[in-house]
């Protein structure tokens, strides 16, 4: 029974959820407007776009496509915060999986910032190799950075749209990652910042055989800080706290009264009944 009521209030909750969504989107700021990460799958990425390597060596996209599926990631190497979640939650993923980079697959990461530089690419590739611990994946895990016009293509190419935002020398954007077939299709689209090993793992194998996956589910994190003198950060933090609570709150209540509803049926149903004037046990 308890069972019963617990998945009666999961479905509940998930029913609600796209009221949540819509509710909270209404206080969402003008900043994150036109942010996001489109779906364009089956659509080819741009493969003869120049960027700079690591060591500051001008290649194309084209020239790192080795016959392998590819992972892109596009991430500022001097994002204060969801950036790296990605490539953390990117890294931890490789890490289970038992494909390994720069021999089943490759990955390529651009800096959609045109003020990054070569260096700063460099110091994240070293940090993450490190991280990942899988011998050969420096030929396989390439670090870009590239002038504006040539980020400005290849972002709208897959679909990431982001807000550069002055005043906080930051930039509003989402997280997620693609996959890429040999030729530069893209094959998959993943959200957030940690992948399920195990989907990475079929979305290389579909992306090996040219296949092309479903539009997914969008539930986008986005990088993004207000003023805290403005407190329009704190207001719409705390108008999605105060929703959410309601209804998590409003989901449990009603499991709550309906186990006690099926409890107190089961329990009039098993009681037996009163028999008037019946003989008591004898008195000694």
């Amino acid at each position: 029974m308890i069972r019963r009521g617990a998945a009666w209030a999961l479905a509940l909750a998930v029913a609600i959820a796209p009221l949540a969504a819509r509710a909270t989107s209404d206080v969402q700021p003008a900043e994150l407007r036109n942010v996001g990460i489109d779906q364009r799958l089956n659509q080819p990425v741009p493969l003869d776009l120049a960027f700079r390597n690591e060591a500051g060596e001008t290649v194309t996209l084209r020239s790192l496509m080795r016959g392998k599926p590819v992972i892109l990631s596009l991430a500022y190497y001097e994002c204060p915060m969801l950036c790296t979640l990605v490539l953390n939650g990117l890294t931890s993923a490789m890490r289970a999986i038992p494909f390994t980079a720069g021999q089943e697959f490759d990955v390529i990461t651009v800096s959609f910032d045109p003020r990054d530089t070569p260096a700063l690419a460099a110091q994240k590739k070293e940090n993450y190799l490190r991280e990942y611990r899988r011998p050969g994946a420096e030929s396989g895990w390439h670090f870009l950075t590239g002038d504006e016009a040539s980020i400005k293509q290849l972002t709208e190419a897959v679909g990431f749209r982001y807000n550069f935002l002055p005043e906080k020398n930051e930039f509003a954007h989402a997280a997620g990652i693609m996959v890429l077939t040999p030729d530069g299709t893209l094959s998959r689209y993943f959200y957030g910042v940690e992948f399920a090993p195990r989907d990475l793992k079929f979305g290389l194998m579909d992306a090996a055989d040219r296949r092309i996956g479903s539009p997914v589910d969008q539930l986008m994190l986005f990088c993004f800080q207000y003023d805290p003198t403005t407190d329009r950060y704190s207001t719409m933090v705390l108008t999605a706290i105060r929703l959410g609570g309601i209804l998590t709150l409003l989901a449990l209540g009603l499991f709550i009264i309906r186990a006690w509803r099926q409890d107190r049926a089961t329990r009039s149903k098993g009681t037996p009944a009163v028999v008037k004037n019946a003989p008591g046990p004898a008195r000694q």
